[in-house]
């Protein structure tokens, strides 16, 4: 349904002629629900949050299978309308503001939630339902807001007393927890007001790479937050914390458009603060968030310097790049200077250090060029204390060193909620 020009992954899924097709590895929550647990929506009137991501193993999407498939029908479910998160339904919007509209080949109404940053779905929308149902494609960074989008929804589903139903999907970047932990000073877990934005990507306090599916951390937020919400969540089969998204047998669907691959959204962790710089993410390149430049940045010194620090798992090169019509403005249609990220371990890259030591380096070399809009840093870093440390010139591994702990106590706290 939503995969014709909005999902690179859903192009040709058959197999060579002649050879059986290999089973995924992984079943999503939607292939479970359908064939294990269709009980939980059935004789229900139910509203879908979802996008393009929200595919199965063969690259047919949800609202097809809500629409089409006969064992729904013979459960007497309805799919009454959409709610899209941030990027539209088809994932290809970068702007602030989405238009409700008519999704044609369902009939159905596709309403945003993403208006003026990320909204809850609206009350008036729910009364009519017996359950809304949520299934996202999550990155495994704490600042995607498709979690707030999910802890928002469990908050309607709360006050119009229906069930809220989470279908669980694969962390693509795999289980790995890595700091820096947010300061609870900058998370803000309250929904968005008239009066007030909420911070979809900075909830509460949780490791940048926070190591988690969207259902173990529903089932979290909805116990730490107090949320009184009669929460089901129907879980993958066949998912383990150390597998990786090539490792699931499931389509890669572009999540966004600035993740155009898995090594963008492992690389993403380490240069997403500098959303909240004057320096490119390599948005508007064919490897947005593996590389970072600006005009007046000597890259073979930044390069050098990082290589200098010996990461395991990732080197750093010296390149030269021009972004195109990248949303975000910076440097559109010039030619600049910049460091390429390159992992050899995807195992053993550590992306939060990486992270520390590019803020580090760009304020060791570039104190003079560099312009930082410190509460945007903050907030996706995750740290104040931390941010001015490096910037003071504190060894990066010092700093995420010290952080440890409290990452560790996150562990211990979150395990009873894990189901993999």
């Amino acid at each position: 349904m939503l995969c014709a020009g909005a999902v690179a992954a859903c192009a040709s899924r058959t197999p060579a002629q002649g050879m059986p097709a290999k089973p995924p590895a992984v079943r999503p929550g939607m292939t479970v629900l359908l064939e294990d647990s269709l009980q939980v929506i059935a004789g229900r009137r139910i509203a879908l949050i979802t996008n393009h991501t929200t595919v199965d193993a063969s690259g047919t999407h949800l609202i097809d299978v809500l629409q089409q498939d006969p064992r729904l029908k013979r459960a007497n479910v309805t799919l009454v309308r959409l709610f899209s998160p941030e990027h539209g339904i088809r994932g290809d919007v970068d702007r602030e503001n989405l238009p409700d509209q008519l999704d044609e080949r369902s009939g159905l109404m596709v309403h945003s939630l993403y208006t003026n940053g990320t909204v809850p779905p609206p009350d008036s929308l729910l009364r009519d339902l017996d359950a809304l149902v949520f299934d996202l494609q999550d990155i495994g960074t704490r600042t995607w807001t498709y979690v707030g989008v999910m802890v928002y929804g469990m908050r309607a589903a709360a006050r119009a007393g229906i069930p809220y139903i989470v279908l669980d999907r694969p962390n693509p970047i795999t289980g790995r927890m890595e700091a820096p932990l947010l300061d609870s000073a900058l998370s803000n877990p309250e929904d968005p007001t008239p009066t007030r934005r909420g911070l979809a990507f900075a909830l509460y306090p949780a490791p940048l790479r926070h190591g988690m599916t969207n259902g173990e951390m529903a089932r979290w937020f909805a116990a730490e937050l107090g949320i009184p919400v009669q929460l089901t969540v129907v879980p993958m089969q066949g998912w383990r914390r150390t597998m990786w998204w090539d490792e699931t047998g499931l389509p890669w669907v572009v999540p966004s458009p600035a993740m155009a691959t898995v090594t963008s959204a492992l690389v993403y962790p380490a240069l997403v603060p500098l959303e909240g710089t004057n320096v490119s993410v390599g948005r508007g390149t064919k490897a947005p968030f593996q590389r970072f430049g600006a005009p007046w940045m000597d890259a073979p010194r930044l390069a050098t310097m990082l290589n200098e620090l010996g990461f395991v798992g990732v080197r750093f090169e010296a390149e030269r790049f021009t972004p195109r019509e990248s949303p975000d403005r910076k440097f559109n249609d010039r030619e600049i200077p910049g460091v390429k990220i390159v992992v050899t371990d995807r195992d053993r890259a550590p992306m939060g250090r990486v992270g520390a030591a590019v803020l580090w380096s760009l304020k060791k070399v570039h104190a003079d060029s560099l312009r930082v809009t410190e509460r945007t840093v903050d907030q996706r870093f995750g740290s104040m204390a931390a941010r001015q440390a490096l910037f003071a010139g504190t060894d990066p591994d010092e700093v995420i060193d010290a952080m440890q702990p409290a990452v560790a106590a996150f562990q211990r706290k979150v395990r009873p909620y894990l189901l993999y």
